[in-house]
This record gives C-alpha cells, structure tokens and sequence, in this order.
C-alpha cells in the first residue's frame, strides 16, 4: 500500500483560531483599559493605614502669577521650592499652566523641579478638538 505524500498544509483552521484569541485579547485589554472588570476584593478586619503621597497643585495663571492650591494662594518661585523641599520626593506635583503665560514662567518652575532632583509631575492640559 502506497502512502500519500502531503505537500500542502490546510491553514484555515489556524488563522480561525489566531482570530478568536485577537477577539479575546482585544476585549479583555479593553476591559482592563476602562476598569470594567469588577474584581471582588477580600476582607480583613486589620488594615493597615493606607500612605497616600500628597499632592501639591501649581497654576502658571496667564499674568505669570504662580496659584498654589485650591485655596489660590499666590507665591514666588521661592515659596514652591520650599513647599517642594517640605513635601519630599514621593509628593506629586500637578502643573496647570495657561497656554497664554509666558514660556519662561514654566521653565522657572521646571528649573526648581530639576534643581531638588523631583521627578514626580504630571502637566494638565486639555483634549486637542
């Protein structure tokens, strides 16, 4: 009895299967993007306290005025630098700067930041239209 030889290989089956596990990879990454996978925490009755870093809120106002906080406390370079200093490296600093103010008055604070070696800053701005 003669053997047939195979010189062809039938890929449909692979590329159904390579499609389902894209499907399934696109929509948990998805999921997990967006926070929709609920996930049911354990309990304990002992917690530790959670450590939260602070969080130091700087406004470059469009005058070049520097607004610490909600509170809109005006201060000078100075007064970050020392705020900064006080809170340490794992403080965050959240930068909202005017798109009017001046290139300089953002590079002062970026100076301050880089001078203490404090590489925690997020810069808000707004989504492009």
């Amino acid at each position: 009895m003669r053997m047939k030889r195979i010189d062809t290989i039938n890929v449909i089956p692979f590329i159904d299967i390579m499609l389902v596990l894209l499907v399934m990879v696109l929509t948990t990454a998805t999921f997990i993007r967006t926070g929709l996978i609920p996930v049911d925490l354990p309990e304990a009755k002992g917690t530790a306290a959670e450590h939260k870093p602070s969080e130091l809120k700087l406004t470059i106002e469009k005058d070049g005025a520097l607004i610490l906080g909600e509170e809109k406390t005006p201060i000078t370079l100075a007064e970050f630098e020392q705020k900064v200093t006080e809170g340490g490296k794992e403080m965050t600093v959240v930068l909202y700067s005017d798109k009017e103010a001046a290139f300089q008055n953002f590079v002062g604070v970026m100076d301050v930041l880089k001078r203490l070696g404090h590489e925690q800053l997020y810069i808000v701005t707004d989504k492009q239209k």
